[in-house]
């Protein structure tokens, strides 16, 4: 009896090892959460699982280690760092980073944008949206941006975060020319509304021949964005736009591409025309939470 057991047991494990071999869709659950690995390697999201260092990546059925996914081909495009922050200093960088002190006059918003919003904690940027009397604002928040501090045109930009969530709540990681009271062309890698924190938003405006606002966009249905942390990033070159999530390609256009320098903006707007304003359900204080910001370009003949 013992010895058809551990027969029964060696067979089991055989046939465990050519599931995942001949890539079988699987669930692999580990304690509360779990890897969902595909026939055809689809991106991995196990948030609950990854650390500070290491985001979802594509997997191959054999290796389900998590660690920060490698989306493009360095052999090919030969991308350089060229700026980046990974919030790991006591106060925000000057020499890189500018905070926003305003009372926000653009779409209907409802917050001021406080310095005291923006804070550093734990090696992470923290972005603060409260419920707060301010300015003649019921609502403060919190907003960066790298304009007369660091430009660049064409690259490759991506973000690590986990973001804020409720009704009214609007994150967004964006790049605008580098000129003062200018808001085209406008290049948003990352919107979402925090009333559908699995849906993102991938937006290019622009002002057409006619001087009428142009758009293209695309969102994408994904994970709960304020559960865990993930990346959501661009290369830009100048024929085209490509925009990643969690390291995979979800939306491209050729249809215009800006060819000035950009800098970056990141922000949590609450209210404003698209997200509607905060209701009985929406939570303060929200955390924008980001762990690094990264700017590559391409040399050599990646260019």
């Amino acid at each position: 009896m013992k010895k058809a057991f551990q027969i029964l047991l060696i067979l089991l494990l055989i046939v465990f090892s050519l599931a995942i071999y001949v890539n079988v869709p699987a669930l692999k659950w580990l304690g509360d959460n779990y890897l969902d690995i595909t026939s055809n390697n689809e991106t991995v999201f196990a948030t609950d699982l990854v650390s500070k260092s290491s985001v979802s990546q594509n997997l191959t059925p054999q290796h389900s280690r998590i660690q920060d996914p490698i989306y493009y081909d360095e052999a090919n495009k030969d991308w350089e760092l060229v700026w980046h922050d990974e919030f790991d200093q006591a106060q925000l960088h000057r020499g890189k980073w500018v905070k926003e002190d305003w009372v926000a006059e653009k779409n209907n918003e409802l917050q001021y944008y406080s310095p005291e919003n923006v804070q550093l904690k734990n090696g992470f940027l923290q972005l603060v949206s409260r419920e707060e009397n301010e300015k003649g604002r019921h609502f403060t928040s919190g907003a960066i941006h790298t304009r007369d501090r660091f430009s660049f045109l064409y690259g490759k930009v991506e973000m690590r975060a986990k973001l804020p969530y409720g009704k009214g709540i609007f994150p967004a990681f964006w790049m605008l020319p580098n000129r003062h009271d200018v808001w085209l062309p406008e290049i948003d890698i990352m919107e979402m509304l925090g009333d559908k924190p699995d849906e993102t938003w991938m937006v290019l405006h622009w002002t057409d021949k006619e001087g009428k606002l142009a758009t293209e966009y695309k969102s994408h249905l994904g994970p709960d964005y304020s559960k865990g942390f993930h990346t959501f990033g661009i290369e830009w070159t100048p024929s085209k736009i490509v925009w990643f999530i969690d390291g995979v390609e979800r939306f491209q256009t050729d249809k215009y591409v800006p060819q000035e320098e950009m800098y970056l903006y990141v922000n949590t707007a609450v209210g404003g025309d698209w997200p509607g304003s905060p209701d009985d359900t929406t939570v303060f204080p929200q955390y924008f939470e980001v762990d690094y910001i990264r700017v590559y370009q391409q040399t050599g003949e990646g260019l």
